[in-house]
């Protein structure tokens, strides 16, 4: 039976060659996928490790939590303590740590490097091994820098050049004195880091005489665990924490498998999604080519080889095809692999040297996916050949699918749509995450629904082009009747193209429609022309709001500040806001009372308002930073949203109890509202800072909903493998169609049917199989956007569904265009077939 099979795989072999393609996609998309994230994962971890070579005990300040009405605090790390921690015996030495956010322009003066990867700390001199000097000299004083050698490489900075940059707003000008290599991931990833001198550093960066952390390094001979037990007791407890080198390294490896984690998953799932539609294919060819076979296994019955013989001689074709499919695709998937770094090297995201990370278990997945998809796809078109009675098979009877199996097979499809659908409009009744997992549930039971009773709807759906068709003459007709003589094989070769189209519809339905409720909220509660924020999120210096207010054309401006405090016993951040504009600013519905604020009347979101049980008129008692408490009144509650929401107090109310008062945002309004000119008279006001955002109403939304964006984008780039996967199917499913209708197709041309008819009939035939597909997998993904939009709107008041007929329309030319392209060999094949010899095939 081996040997039987090992004959049958070398004699279909171009039968095969489609349903190895198909396999062969998959596994490399998931051994592309391992391979790329294992590799980026490696680089960066190895990258991270070698920043704490020079750290065997951090010292960092212990968080002291919040009682009753205090504001929580954070200790000071002191010079005392970094003399403390010196003095340890196991101490070789002990360097204080400052560091912060630092946004570097090059020559043209754009922001170098992404926000969260610009960075800027403190120098230690000729003793700070962390940092080796490569040309120049230590800095001294606020004029002076230090640059990294990869910044200085990629932008042409050199000792004696002036760099602009910014730590919280305004702008510095300080002089390039040296630059140093670093192992800094950060960096390595694209980033810069920038080094002032230690006065400079904590004056920029936090507070005179302050450390964020105290790295101590350790006598020869002493290990990192005998030095932080050493540090325990010589430091004061309760409000200081210790960890060793070793820790910190594995703590941040960990962190950057997590977030790689989130990547691999995602991308497997659109591997997933190529095997899925691939499996539809497997089975198809094996159900094919054991009808074809039918006689042969008949015989094989006869001559006394049992059912087990059978189906196994089936799977050991499926086995061998799965291996080839599973070699291929390994090798394509480290091509992927190494590929998909390199496309991130050319965007700009800059990733740290490394070797290709090929694992064992890469290997033992990518087989493990080739051989089991296969031969679980190959494993019931083998058993139903099994059971078939040798005499029966001699003589076709078993050729149609029986009543009672037809009326199963849609029983228990309807009662799988039935269920699918009522659990996604359960899940649309629930709130936010909680219908998440039910919703997710409901699509599956859906998918596999219409899945199952997608032969039973070809019929209509394919009936509905006859009008079309009768166009085409006698082509066709027939394409329509072949469409519909095998429904199951139809079904399972549409039902590949339509997976891909639901996923890729219901993204786009649930992307567009974020668009226009992201659109809808920003305009709906923003009147200010401009919101000014730092690049990466970081706090503002309240020197920004100042310069901000001294531009022209500026009419209202507000920062908005915030501010810790306690309100019964509870941790409540205040926004502090210019009281006076800030409803020029804003245009929030009122629920309740007045938008007043001043003084001590403050305004709050409904949300909060009703967590709280206040109302227009209640008031409270907030305990701020400094300890002191006030007693605030509620004058108005508003509705709030995603961009604004929570407690707004008078800035004059809450700046005085605050040490340094920092903002978030500024908000502006302009005499001649959003325009080129006013855009331009901000920047100039912030001295074309680079980490300074300026940003219209436009600009948020777009801002917020990049990435969707991105996301939609990226599905259409992954799902474009399922799409090749279900062409690759309708050319295999139509090959074989031919191959086994040559004595029909012969006939045909023996009757008067010339070669350009037979084409159009099998073109016409893969159109009518695509468009079905193609209708399905549009319907069904407009569903399965407008329920999840209808989860989203549970927690987006201004969520809209928006239905993009334009792209939808570009679907349906796609799954057209599928059918045409899959069509062109089989009809090409079918149109040059031998009449005489076709007649005479069995």
């Amino acid at each position: 039976m081996f040997r039987t099979a090992l004959r049958n795989v070398f004699a279909h072999k171009a039968r095969l060659l489609m349903t190895m393609l198909a396999v062969m996609l998959g596994v490399a998309f998931v051994s592309g996928t391992l391979v790329f994230t294992n590799t980026i994962s490696d680089a960066l971890q190895n990258s991270s490790a070698k920043g704490y070579d020079q750290v065997d005990v951090a010292v960092t300040a212990e968080y002291q939590d919040s009682k009753g009405d205090k504001v929580g605090e954070l200790p000071e790390l002191t010079q005392d303590l970094l003399d403390d921690s010196a003095e340890v015996p196991g101490a070789a030495s002990a360097i204080g740590v400052v560091s912060g956010f630092t946004a570097v322009a090059d020559k043209d003066g754009d922001l170098i490097g992404d926000g969260w990867s610009t960075k800027g700390g403190n120098y230690w001199g000729a003793k700070d091994s962390r940092y080796p000097l490569v040309e120049g000299r230590a800095p001294k004083g606020e004029g002076e820098i230090l640059i990294d050698a990869r910044t200085a490489e990629r932008t042409g900075y050199g000792v004696g050049d002036t760099v602009r940059m910014s730590v919280d707003g305004p702008i510095l000008t300080p002089k390039v004195t040296g630059v140093f290599t670093t192992d800094d991931g950060n960096v390595a990833a694209g980033g810069t880091l920038t080094l002032f001198d230690t006065a400079t550093a904590q004056k920029l960066f936090g507070k005179a005489g302050v450390y964020d952390e105290i790295d101590v390094r350790a006598k020869a001979g002493v290990t990192q665990a005998a030095l932080k037990a050493q540090l325990d007791g010589a430091l004061p407890k309760g409000l200081v924490d210790t960890t060793t080198g070793e820790k910190l390294a594995d703590d941040q490896a960990e962190a950057i498998a997590s977030s790689m984690s989130g990547m691999k998953q995602g991308l497997l799932v659109f591997a997933g999604i190529a095997l899925f539609v691939g499996t539809f294919i497997i089975a198809n060819t094996f159900t094919m080519l054991v009808a074809q076979r039918t006689k042969e296994l008949a015989l094989m019955r006869a001559v006394g080889a049992s059912r087990r013989q059978v189906t196994r001689s089936v799977l050991i074709e499926a086995f061998v095809v799965g291996v080839v499919a599973a070699v291929t695709g390994l090798l394509a998937g480290i091509g992927i692999g190494a590929g998909m770094r390199a496309l991130m090297d050319s965007m700009g995201e800059v990733v740290p040297d490394g070797p290709l990370v090929i694992s064992s278990g890469t290997i033992v997945t990518a087989f493990a996916v080739g051989v089991l998809v296969t031969m679980l796809a190959a494993w019931l078109p083998g058993r139903r050949a099994a059971k078939i009675p040798p005499v029966a098979a001699m003589s076709s009877v078993h050729a149609k699918a029986t009543t009672k199996s037809l009326v199963l097979r849609n029983t228990l499809g309807a009662l799988f749509s039935a269920a699918g659908v009522a659990v996604v409009l359960a899940a649309t009744t629930m709130s936010g995450s909680d219908g998440q997992a039910p919703m997710g549930l409901g699509a599956v039971l859906l998918i596999i629904g219409v899945f199952i009773l997608t032969p039973l709807l070809s019929r209509p759906l394919i009936a509905a082009a006859a009008p079309v068709l009768r166009l085409f003459g006698v082509s066709g007709k027939l394409a329509r009747q072949n469409s519909v003589r095998n429904p199951r094989r139809t079904a399972a070769t549409a039902s590949a193209l339509m997976i891909g189209l639901t996923l890729i519809t219901g993204m786009t339905v649930m992307a567009g429609s974020l668009q226009k409720s992201i659109d809808k909220m920003a305009s709906a509660s923003i009147e200010a022309d401009y919101v000014v924020s730092m690049a990466n999120g970081n706090p503002l210096s309240p020197d920004v709001a100042d310069r901000l207010a001294k531009a022209d054309g500026v009419t209202a401006l507000s920062p908005l500040r915030n501010a810790e405090s306690r309100i019964g016993g509870e941790t409540e951040y205040l926004t502090g806001v210019t009281g006076s504009t800030i409803g020029e600013l804003t245009d929030l519905k009122v629920e309740q009372g007045a938008f007043e604020i001043g003084g001590t009347n403050v305004v709050v979101d409904d949300d909060t308002a009703k967590e709280h049980g206040w109302k227009t008129g209640s008031t409270f008692a907030a305990s701020f930073e400094d300890g002191k408490k006030e007693q605030l009144k509620v004058a108005g509650v508003y509705e709030g949203n995603e961009m604004i929401r929570g407690i707004m107090v008078d800035l004059s109310t809450v700046t005085p109890h605050q040490s340094e008062p920092v903002d978030m945002q500024v908000m502006v309004k302009m005499s001649d509202g959003a325009s080129s000119a006013s855009k331009d008279s901000l920047t100039q006001a912030m001295d074309t800072n680079p980490a300074i955002k300026i940003q219209d109403k436009k600009d948020i939304s777009n801002e917020i909903a990049k990435m969707f964006t991105l996301m939609l984008n990226m599905l259409y780039g992954l799902l474009a493998m399922a799409v090749i996967v279900a062409v690759l199917g309708v050319i295999n499913t139509l090959a074989m169609s031919v191959f086994e209708r040559s004595q029909e197709i012969g006939m045909l041309r023996a009757i008067g049917l010339d070669r350009k008819g037979i084409k159009r009939m099998v073109r016409l035939e893969s159109l009518v199989i695509s468009l079905f597909g193609g209708v399905l997998g549009i319907g069904l993904g407009v569903f399965f956007g407008w329920a999840a939009g209808q989860l989203m709107g549970t927690t987006m008041a201004t969520y809209e569904l928006v239905l993009p007929w334009g792209r939808m329309g570009l679907f349906l030319l796609l799954a057209a265009a599928v059918g045409v392209l899959a069509a062109l060999w089989p009809a090409r094949r079918a149109a040059r077939l031998n009449m005489l010899q076709a007649i005479k095939a069995e």
